[in-house]
């Protein structure tokens, strides 16, 4: 009998580039038992999801290369099987979780066909795979799985693109479950039902659960174990609890003082004066779906404005139809007093500038064509009067720097970063307009911790420095608290409380709000068990 359900020997994984030889993986030991869930936590770049990847034989050969160690299923070693073998494996016995939901699931196929494929792959008949794939849509969370079953991907949130993926990879029932950062497009109480799924599933089969995030609250959550990967190596182990409260390396102990929702919460902000910009009974429809049902929304010079709601809740659509991305279908919208919904293309175009988004998948909003320094200076060649072209250069490495990422990263292309490096490449996009106001859609949700606080800080820093105004959509509740001045909870396309940050988190008024703040994850183990007890009891009351 092989001591462990998996384990990693000695892997070490190099990629070989224009630039020379990274080495993403080195010397990496670790391993999962039966029904344990084991988090690899670390930062974009550690080397955490290549050491998956070379799990699931998914890392291209070239460029990448294993140069060492073993990857033993039940003691026999993955990386001296065939490739027949490797195929008959996943989606079998080991199934993963993406990152990125969009790109991982087939645009022309529908998604009740796309999940019954897993089975049918492995010889279950199609009816019974379509009953199944119906029967985890209801149990990932998905309203009207019927319904569902007949749609397409890009007619779901990302929030529900990603529990699609979930679906996708529990068809088989797979004795290994690989997630790669499965809860970071989810709001929070998706979040607390997917994570309680996963150990629903797990006390059920015995499977083993390898969880991959930067999420100290998700850790708390539902870790056993936690391996900490910093710069491709392993720098510490232990049990969740021991990790948190008794760090022993440098790079844990500055993981665990990034974690946000601990600081001073801002003081309610001076509304006196003119707004920026002020939304007035928007409502959107999408044939008979009622999207936005008389949203009013005012946002004051200098001012953070965040909305949080579940997905599906119109969060998004309220974002794009702010910026005519995709106009309402009636209501109106002001900027410094000029009438959004009156202008024409020309004065549209002039008012681009001031008005920028950063969107929550930046896969599908990055050219993949271009490299980082043409994405960034495009909007340059758009409007010359910002810079001139001999400064262009200087202007991205700066902006690079300011998002936490190397110059020299200028002359790559976006697939060659990772899941929270494409995201703070669109900060740096956004930042080079010099905008007035910003629409971050999730724009941190990607980001590991210190990243996500270093974001964080700049934005706010460029709030007191240029007078930025921020519409902050985002379902990291933690994040709201630090960096908000006011908070807008929606539900179903309406809004339904609002208030200074300190009132929506210290006093809210609906049950509602209560909820998402129960189902909020906070870094400390004892704490978030706490937490979680009396969510469940919350619910039970609602329930009653």
């Amino acid at each position: 009998m092989a001591d462990h359900l998996l384990e990693v020997r000695d892997l070490s994984v190099e990629f070989h580039t224009a630039a020379g030889t990274v080495k993403a993986v080195q010397n990496v030991n670790w391993y999962l038992d039966r029904g344990e869930t084991l988090a690899i936590l670390g930062e974009s770049g550690s080397g955490k999801s290549v050491s998956a990847s070379a799990v699931m034989n998914l890392i291209d050969m070239p460029p990448g290369k294993i140069t060492s160690g073993a990857i033993l299923l039940n003691g026999k070693d993955m990386l001296k099987m065939s490739a027949e073998e490797r195929r008959a494996i996943n989606g079998a016995k080991i199934a993963m979780i993406f990152q990125d939901p969009l790109a991982h699931l087939n645009p022309v196929f529908t998604v009740g066909w796309q999940i019954a494929e897993m089975m049918t792959t492995h010889g279950r008949p199609r009816d019974k795979a379509a009953a199944r794939a119906r029967d985890l849509l209801h149990r990932v969370g998905l309203p009207e799985p019927d319904l569902a079953f007949g749609k397409y991907p890009h007619q779901f949130s990302g929030g529900q693109r990603q529990r699609l993926m979930i679906a996708m990879a529990l068809a088989c029932k797979p004795d290994i479950l690989i997630a790669d950062e499965p809860t970071t497009a989810l709001d929070v109480t998706v979040q607390a039902q997917v994570l309680a799924l996963l150990e629903e599933l797990q006390q059920e089969t015995g499977m083993g659960l390898l969880l991959i995030t930067h999420d100290l609250g998700v850790v708390a959550e539902i870790a056993d174990r936690v391996v900490v990967m910093n710069g491709g190596q392993i720098v510490e182990t232990g049990n969740a609890s021991e990790v948190y409260h008794n760090p022993q390396h440098p790079y844990t102990k500055k993981l665990i003082a990034a974690a946000p929702g601990s600081g001073e919460m801002p003081e309610e902000s001076d509304r006196r004066g003119e707004p920026l910009l002020r939304a007035t009974d928007l409502h959107k429809y999408y044939s008979a779906f009622h999207a936005l049902k008389g949203v009013d929304l005012t946002i004051m010079p200098g001012e953070t404005v965040a909305v949080v709601g579940e997905s599906g809740s119109g969060k998004s659509t309220l974002a794009r139809a702010i910026l005519r991305l995709d106009d309402p279908s009636s209501g109106q919208i002001h900027y410094r007093g000029k009438d959004l919904m009156t202008l024409g293309p020309r004065e549209l175009f002039g008012l681009r500038r001031d008005l920028q988004m950063v969107f929550q998948d930046p896969t599908q909003s990055l050219n993949p064509r271009m490299t980082v320094f043409q994405l960034i200076s495009e909007a340059w060649a758009i409007h010359p009067e910002i810079l001139p072209r001999k400064q262009w250069r200087d202007r991205v490495a700066e902006l690079l720097t300011k998002v936490g990422l190397k110059p020299e990263m200028a002359v790559r292309y976006p697939h060659q970063f990772s899941g929270g490096q494409r995201q703070r490449i669109a900060i740096a996009r956004a930042l080079a307009m010099e905008p007035k106001l910003i629409v971050c859609d999730e724009a941190v949700s990607a980001l590991d911790v210190s990243i996500q606080a270093q974001v964080i800080e700049l934005l706010a820093g460029l709030r007191r420095e240029m007078g930025l105004s921020y519409l902050f959509i985002a379902h990291d509740l933690p994040v709201v608290r630090d960096f908000a001045d006011r908070v807008i909870v929606m539900k179903s396309g309406e809004i339904v409380e609002e208030g200074p940050v300190r009132q929506i988190f210290e006093a809210p008024r609906k049950d509602y709000t209560r909820a998402l703040l129960a189902a909020s994850l906070d870094p400390d183990p004892e704490i978030q068990a706490a937490r979680r007890t009396a969510r469940m009891e919350l619910e039970m009351a609602v329930s009653a």
